[in-house]
C-alpha cells in the first residue's frame, strides 16, 4: 500500500474510525518491525483525528519508556502506577480521563493536555506498553474511542 491515507473529517467519530482502521490494517500488512508499526499507527491516528499527542510507551524493566509518538516533546520515563500511563500499566486496563487536573497523580508532560485515554498493550497476559492519547479539549474521549482504539491495538499486536 502507498503510504498515503484518506483522511475523513466532517463525519461522526465512529465513521472516522471505520475509515482509518482498515487503512491502518493495510499500512501494517506485511511489516513485522514493531517499532515501525508503532510509529505508523501514531502518525495515522494523529493525522486522522488531529489530537494533541498520540504515542506509545514501552515497558522496559520497571518503567515505561517513551516510544514512537506524534506531538510535542514528552516525558521520557514513567514509573509503574504513576500518572495515567503508569496506572493503565499497573491495572492492565484502559483509563479514560475527562479532565487530567482531576486525576490523582497526573503527570503534566504538557500543560496544554486537558483530557486523556490510555490503553494497555497486552501480550500473553502481560502489559508490554501503552497507547497514550491526549487532547487539549476537556472530555474528548469516551467509550467509542476505547472500542475502536482497542481494535487498532489488536491489529498492531497481531502483526
Amino acid at each position: 500500500m502507498a503510504e498515503d491515507l484518506t483522511i475523513t473529517r466532517n463525519t461522526s467519530k465512529e465513521e472516522q474510525y471505520q475509515s482509518i482502521i482498515p487503512q491502518i490494517d493495510a499500512l501494517l500488512y506485511g511489516e513485522t518491525d514493531f517499532i515501525a508499526n508503532l510509529a505508523n499507527v501514531a502518525a495515522a491516528l494523529k493525522e486522522q483525528f488531529n489530537w494533541f499527542w498520540v504515542g506509545f510507551y514501552l515497558v522496559k524493566q520497571d518503567e515505561l519508556v517513551l516510544g514512537p509518538f506524534q506531538g510535542p516533546v514528552a516525558c521520557t520515563r514513567i514509573k509503574k502506577g504513576k500518572g495515567v500511563c503508569g496506572a493503565s500499566w499497573q491495572q492492565a486496563e484502559t483509563i479514560i480521563v475527562p479532565d487530567v487536573e482531576e486525576f490523582p497523580g497526573h503527570i503534566a508532560c504538557a500543560s496544554a493536555s486537558r483530557s486523556e485515554i490510555v490503553l494497555p498493550l497486552i501480550v500473553n497476559g502481560e502489559v508490554i506498553g501503552v497507547l497514550d492519547v491526549d487532547s487539549e479539549v476537556l472530555n474528548k474521549f469516551d467509550e467509542t474511542d476505547k472500542i475502536y482504539l482497542e481494535q487498532v491495538i489488536s491489529i498492531l499486536l497481531n502483526r
